[in-house]
């Protein structure tokens, strides 16, 4: 049985091209599983893990949580708002509680970038980043990478196309790294104020027209303007934003191809694709939310099988 090169799973760029070819072969295993009658196998019955969400989750949140709970793993969840960290309670001191509790494995999201990487070095247990900040959010990349493999055969040679607020997105920085580890070609394209200026250092190119954009790709993923990361205006209007970046279905038969659509989630319907696309035979949209959950269980049932 091969095993991951990492102990904790804290961002695409810390793990390599044999690490994320183990985690899909993981989650083939275990989508079979959860298409089954019974859908719970007891790999993790002795293994307690801790949902850590700093920051507003829905889609996330309960993929980890079934994920989980697939796996026979005991699940406590705590999400910040209704917790002590309101009256002034630090990370560390907020996990060092839960750790006394005994969890072997922590689920974090975070709004300050590296905050998972920095509990990984103060705290005796597993961590999952399951987004810190405008940083990395790798099981989404990775469910993103392994729904290409699913409906395209797979991710090497491919053209995708990253569409949006690149600057605020932690979906996009993972998407880079994994893509390019499993040998794609990425381009971004979105407006100037939503490009980070030195995106180009990472390999990418940079295309600010959306039709040219699509009729170069095999894949478009389609993120979200992240209106709460943002304290000034990066763009005049919604409305200019989607007549220009957003994806309608005019636009997408116009292309003389079928490419596949992809979106994190939330979607925001009518600004960056409109419910007609959001609903296609080409959007993978629902496929990555159950895909999410198989790549989920893969990822924590090979950090677990490397506790002691």
């Amino acid at each position: 049985m091969s095993e991951l090169s990492v102990n904790h799973l804290l961002g695409i760029k810390y793990i390599n091209k044999q690490d994320i070819d183990l985690i899909f072969e993981t989650a083939d295993h275990f989508k079979e599983v959860i298409n089954r009658p019974i859908k719970k196998v007891p790999s993790l019955r002795d293994i307690t893990i801790a949902n850590i969400f700093f920051e507003n989750s829905t889609r996330t949140k309960l993929s980890f949580e079934l994920a989980q709970k697939r796996l026979s793993a005991d699940v406590i969840s705590f999400s910040a708002a209704q917790s002590s960290v309101k009256k002034g309670e630090t990370l560390i001191d907020t996990v060092n509680n839960i750790l006394s509790m005994k969890v072997d494995m922590v689920v974090m999201r975070h709004s300050n970038p590296g905050a998972a990487h920095f509990l990984s070095q103060n705290v005796k247990a597993s961590i999952v980043n399951a987004g810190d900040g405008a940083h990395e959010h790798p099981t989404q990349a990775l469910l993103d990478s392994y729904s290409i493999r699913e409906k395209l055969g797979e991710v090497a040679g491919k053209k995708v196309v990253i569409v949006g607020d690149i600057l605020h997105s932690r979906v996009a920085l993972s998407n880079i790294y994994a893509l390019q580890m499993q040998g794609a070609e990425v381009k971004v394209c979105g407006p100037k104020t939503l490009i980070p200026r030195y995106i180009e250092s990472l390999g990418v190119t940079v295309e600010p027209n959306l039709r040219k954009a699509l009729e170069w790709c095999d894949v478009a993923n389609m993120l979200r303007v992240q209106n709460e990361r943002m304290d000034v205006n990066f763009f005049p209007s919604t409305r200019e934003y989607a007549q220009q970046y957003g994806l309608d279905k005019t636009l997408l038969d116009s292309l003389n191809k079928e490419i596949v659509i992809m979106h994190p989630g939330p979607i925001n319907r009518g600004v960056e694709i409109t419910s007609d696309v959001a609903d296609s035979k080409q959007s993978v949209i629902l496929n990555q939310v159950e895909n999410g959950v198989a790549i989920r269980m893969a990822v924590i049932y090979l950090l677990a099988s490397k506790i002691q």
